[in-house]
């Protein structure tokens, strides 16, 4: 089995009316196996990109317990004073999660 290489996966994202992220909906690694989903809000979600853990998008596979289908990678882009929200190599000027399904 190969070793897995990032620390959490984005299955959804909800965003504030102005086209900020608002919050994102994770499962997150804890040694050998994923969490529940669990809510992070935008300030916890940068911190820990701050704090050079990896995340990428994906979804669960069906009955397959902690097997993700990932896709692109979760990145912070510094803008001044701003934190931007991107996936992949996407340069935008506000948060844009290409691919995440928006609840």
């Amino acid at each position: 089995m190969a070793k897995i290489k990032y620390d959490a996966v984005v299955q959804a994202v909800h965003y504030k009316p102005g086209g900020q992220v608002d919050w994102v909906r994770t499962f997150q690694r804890r040694g050998p196996i994923f969490s529940d989903y669990v809510v992070l809000d935008r300030e916890a979600l940068v911190e820990e990109l701050k704090a050079g853990k990896k995340y990428k998008v994906g979804e669960r596979e069906a009955q397959m317990g902690g097997t993700f289908d990932v896709s692109e990678s979760l990145s912070l882009i510094q803008d001044g004073d701003n934190d931007i929200l991107v996936t992949g190599e996407t340069i935008s000027e506000r948060d844009h999660l290409d691919g995440v399904p928006i609840i």
